[in-house]
């Protein structure tokens, strides 16, 4: 096993193939390199499928997630599975596709790597005003999952201007834990198409759709009542909040 950098890495699976969530399921783990600087042991995988070829993927196992007073152990993972399952019932595909599977250290989660430059986190995103619509909706999403850890560098650039959202595995709290880096955008409404979006989201979690089991089943009643409570307070007032008098932003900031 070796260590790696994960820049200028490049991955032929592209995050708009409907087939990458099962290839990320199925596809042979060939190789898994280990990136440093992470609270966490994550690894770099490579994967090689019948149908797409060699891709990279994040592997997360539940193995090697250290221990927090404030998350159950052992469900860190699950969280990185339920806010990409969150992004995709919303329909906004603000996290890259993430699925549980077995590795080498066992059960964790997988998410398709997203080739990147990582001079461009939130602080450099935000200097322009390209990516505001993006970065608006990446806040509401973070508002909504309860994330307790969205640093500058857990948002990313693809080569097609999308930012995508990554490290979600504080999410889902029951407690107010929002700490984001994202506060630039606070006062701004959202648009109607985004509340209808969230109704739409409510419901199916509310009312257990099959399609909504995969967010339900990694999470305790106790959370989705949580998240529940979360969708009806944004809806009832649509504006991304102003910044807390408490902690409100991670560390360290990138």
């Amino acid at each position: 096993m070796t260590t790696t950098d994960t820049a200028s890495l490049r991955n032929p699976w592209a995050v708009s193939d409907p087939r990458v969530p099962d290839a990320l399921r199925d596809a042979e783990i060939t190789q898994l390199r280990l990136i440093y600087d992470s609270s966490n042991y994550v690894f770099l995988a490579d994967l090689d499928h019948p149908d797409l070829g060699p891709g990279l993927g994040v592997y997360k196992p539940e193995r090697g997630e250290q221990p927090l007073h404030d998350f159950p152990y052992g469900t860190l993972y699950e969280r990185e599975v339920a806010a990409y399952e969150a992004s995709r019932l919303l329909g906004w595909d603000v996290i890259p596709p993430t699925v549980e599977r077995d590795g080498e250290h066992g059960i964790g989660s997988i998410q398709l790597f997203i080739e990147h430059d990582p001079a461009e986190h939130y602080f450099a995103l935000r200097e322009g005003d390209q990516f505001d619509e993006q970065l608006v909706r990446m806040a509401a999403f973070d508002l909504i999952a309860n994330n307790a850890d969205r640093k500058g560098g857990h948002i990313l650039r693809s080569e097609d201007d999308r930012l995508w959202g990554i490290d979600n595995g504080l999410c889902f709290n029951s407690v107010q834990k929002l700490r984001t880096v994202i506060w630039d955008y606070s006062g701004t409404e959202l648009p109607a198409p985004w509340l209808e979006d969230i109704r739409r989201f409510r419901a199916c979690v509310s009312g257990a759709d099959e399609e909504s089991a995969p967010l339900r089943d990694r999470l305790a009643d106790y959370e989705l009542d949580a998240l529940m409570n979360r969708c009806d307070a944004l809806l009832s007032h649509p504006v991304l909040p102003e910044m807390y008098p408490y902690r409100c932003v991670p560390w360290p900031l990138i």
